[in-house]
């Protein structure tokens, strides 16, 4: 097998994608499908029965889809994508190498098509990242551009029956529109033509790591789009010259909002969004709740204005946002009035901002996570406590379950019952019940009227449905 493929010897060649389930694989095999590439795959989750439409949606859109035992490398001008993490003894890398097949991570094919196009937008940092590239593809789409869209999310606004699973949009190859993940360094590999920085805090690397990798990433861009909210991203920002800054409490940013003009309700925010650059005033609905989907806003924006779309037109756009799917996804309310929420939330950042838009409003929370892999938890279980411990108040409660594990030869000695004795200790209250299905019946014995029941984590498309059910326990 040999590694390394560039953009110009792919030339429409077969690709086989290794986990094209995946939340960052199926999007991007969309994009590659539609650049005329012959696109099959295979998927641990396929294999196991788990998410079975998905599967079936993708049969019938022309992917070619076989089992996770090497069946399907059969010529070695196929490339195969595979996440730099899997492991040599899963069949199709074994395969592949067999054959001596070509291979690229997901990501280096993503930068590779990225970095093809005539003018690029990347939206890096460590949360936000899906909610800002769909804002941005959506003021885009209306003000009749073509972008095409890779997201690590459904984008609901470019979802439908012949399209649910629309965490991609094909549009113009000249116009893309991307997140790109600092967590395995390959944010590195992009050259946007504007490069947005949403904010720099501890996930997958320490915050030295982060500030080579982003610092680098801002340099690489034609134009960079900072929130200045961040103290780290602010800091950042003060080594690059082609820049916009934005933020919600930076009264100094390029945009801004008019802090007494903020309104806030559990399910939209409204303000006045500033251009101090200018000093106009422009009036913004958004049909999301919190103070981070407000400075969401405010990147969309700022990253639209730098691509040469006016502030007014790009607001007015955002009236019209449906969001994205499990992103403070409502999954609806019981007859008894309680609201279940389905999340993504799964580094200390994002729990806290989901944590604190549900408390800007009244209502006990019941907040179940399930933590998104053994590695995770232990770079970043005792943040997470911390979090946890501080957002909510004494009434609220934590469950917790053991952590997703789909194989593998991942260090497993810190568990989630750690992380739980660290929330106690730190005044919270929190439960650890190791299997998920007995954390939904404990929560339906918890609630009670008025509650919210929010169920957060990433890497496991099943959580969806789990939310779902818990709406139904609790009806």
């Amino acid at each position: 097998m040999v590694d390394g493929v560039d953009a110009g010897s792919l030339d429409k060649r077969p690709l086989f994608f290794c986990g094209i389930g995946g939340s960052g694989m199926l999007p991007l095999a969309q994009i590659a499908h539609g650049r005329g590439h012959g696109v099959a795959g295979s998927d641990r989750s396929r294999d196991q029965g788990r998410t079975p439409e998905k599967f079936a949606w993708l049969e019938s859109r022309g992917f070619t889809l076989f089992p996770q035992d090497g069946s399907g490398i059969a010529s070695p001008d196929q490339v195969l994508i595979a996440s730099a993490a899997i492991e040599d003894s899963v069949p199709e890398v074994a395969r592949a190498r067999e054959l001596g097949c070509e291979r690229m991570s997901r990501a280096e094919l993503l930068s590779a098509l990225f970095n093809e196009a005539d003018f690029s937008i990347a939206v890096g940092g460590t949360s936000g990242k899906s909610t800002v590239t769909g804002m941005i593809a959506w003021i885009l789409h209306e003000g009749r551009h073509d972008p095409t869209v890779m997201n690590g999310a459904v984008m609901k606004n470019f979802a439908g029956a012949d399209n649910p699973f629309a965490s991609a949009r094909v549009g113009s190859s000249g116009l893309f529109v991307s997140e790109v993940d600092e967590s395995d360094g390959s944010i590195a590999l992009y050259r946007p033509s504007i490069g947005v920085l949403l904010n720099v805090s501890l996930d997958h690397k320490s915050i030295e790591e982060l500030r080579v990798l982003f610092g680098n990433y801002l340099k690489a861009s034609g134009r960079a789009i900072v929130n200045t909210d961040s103290e780290e991203a602010r800091f950042l920002a003060e080594k690059v010259r082609n820049r916009v800054t934005f933020g919600v409490h930076d009264r100094k940013a390029d945009i801004t909002v008019e802090p007494d003009s903020i309104d806030q309700s559990a399910f939209g925010i409204r303000a006045a969004v500033i251009d101090n650059r200018s000093r106009e005033v422009f009036p913004l609905i958004l049909p999301m709740p919190g103070l981070h989907n407000l400075s969401n806003a405010l990147a969309a924006i700022a990253a639209a204005d730098a691509a040469g779309i006016d502030v007014a037109k790009s607001a007015y756009a955002l009236r019209s946002f449906e969001g994205l799917a499990r992103r403070f996804d409502v999954v609806g309310t019981s007859p008894s009035g309680i609201t279940v929420i389905d999340d993504f939330g799964h580094n200390p950042e994002k729990c806290a901002a989901t944590l604190r838009t549900l408390k800007a409003t009244p209502g006990r929370v019941i907040a179940f996570f399930q933590p998104h892999g053994y590695g995770p938890l232990k770079q970043m279980g005792a943040e997470l406590a911390r979090t946890f411990a501080r957002e909510l108040d004494e009434d609220d409660v934590t469950i917790m379950c053991d952590p997703v594990y789909f194989g593998g030869t991942v260090d497993r000695s810190v568990g989630t019952e750690r992380i739980v004795e660290l929330i106690g200790a730190a005044g919270g209250h929190a439960e650890h019940i190791p299997e998920r299905e007995a954390c939904g019946q404990r929560i339906a014995e918890l609630a009670e009227p008025g509650d919210r029941v929010v169920v957060m984590g990433a890497r496991d498309d099943t959580l969806s449905a789990f939310a779902r059910g818990v709406l139904e326990q609790v009806s």
